[in-house]
């Protein structure tokens, strides 16, 4: 009995979620979306989106209890691992590729089940969850050089290592996978400042826009949530480039040269793997 009339609310819900919300067409990001694409996407995140990130987008979904990370709640317009500056509104591109993959370690599955067209409404009805669409325009995409450590691998591993304890000072997050001595050294050479902090070798809890604290990630424990297998570089200097949208994370395009992030990707990716990445002399 109690399953039946759990199916039947289901279905109530369903029906409910099934119904017109939209009469008008509504500009979100600099375009005109129609009405029916609104109508259509709305019955397809109460479906599949709802349980996890809430009716309202806020990530208090029913079946977002004791998630760890939680659902991103939607309604602040940024996305983790977006293709643009960090807190930059997400483009349609990044959301969709986001769905499609999944998130490794957090409740965020791949989702391939979903017609594409389906999909696409989904995204434009999650703009409305969001008032920042209203106002202003997704960020310009980061897009990504040429490697210069093609070939070089390992010397771009050996490069990255420096620049992530000396100029990018990736440890004030991130574990260091080096010793103090050597983080003076590289900080010195490279002419910036370090503050040590207790437990190096750990990650550190830091701010977020999302109501909580997160940990950095580890890249010797993993996962590397947005890394998929055919694409690692690319991904990964996605979100070194681009920084993590409602994190500490920065963004590092323009903060430092091509090569250094570059070498920052191949180094964090031997990291990934459990590969040993000696300093070149």
């Amino acid at each position: 009995m109690r399953l039946l009339v759990l199916g039947l609310l289901g279905l109530a819900g369903c029906s409910y979620y099934e119904q017109p919300r939209f009469t008008s067409d509504q500009r979100l990001g600099g375009v005109t979306v129609s009405a029916a694409t609104l109508n259509r996407g709305a019955a397809g995140f109460m479906r599949a989106c709802r349980p996890c990130h809430g009716a309202l987008g806020d990530g208090r979904g029913p079946q977002a209890v004791g998630m760890d990370p939680p659902p991103r709640d939607l309604r602040l317009g940024v996305v983790s691992y977006a293709s643009v500056p960090a807190g930059s509104l997400w483009r349609d591109e990044d959301v969709i590729r986001i769905v499609r993959s999944g998130l490794a370690g957090t409740g965020m599955r791949a989702w391939t089940e979903v017609p594409d067209d389906e999909l696409v409404a989904i995204v434009q009805f999650v703009k409305t969850l969001s008032p920042r669409f209203r106002d202003e325009r997704p960020g310009d995409p980061i897009t990504a050089s040429p490697d210069p450590w093609v070939g070089r691998e390992t010397d771009g591993a050996a490069r990255g290592r420096v620049v992530y304890h000396g100029l990018g000072r990736c440890q004030s997050c991130h574990p260091a996978y080096a010793s103090l001595a050597e983080v003076q050294a590289f900080a010195r050479d490279a002419g910036v400042q370090i503050e040590p902090r207790p437990h190096p070798d750990q990650p550190a809890e830091v701010r977020s826009d999302f109501g909580r604290t997160l940990r950095a990630t580890d890249f010797r424990a993993g996962p590397l949530r947005a890394v998929r297998p055919g694409s690692r570089a690319q991904d990964l200097y996605r979100a070194i480039a681009a920084g993590l949208g409602g994190t500490a994370m920065p963004t590092w395009k323009g903060a430092l040269a091509e090569a250094d992030l570059w070498a920052l990707v191949h180094y964090v990716d031997a990291l990934d793997r459990g590969q040993d990445v000696a300093t070149a002399p």
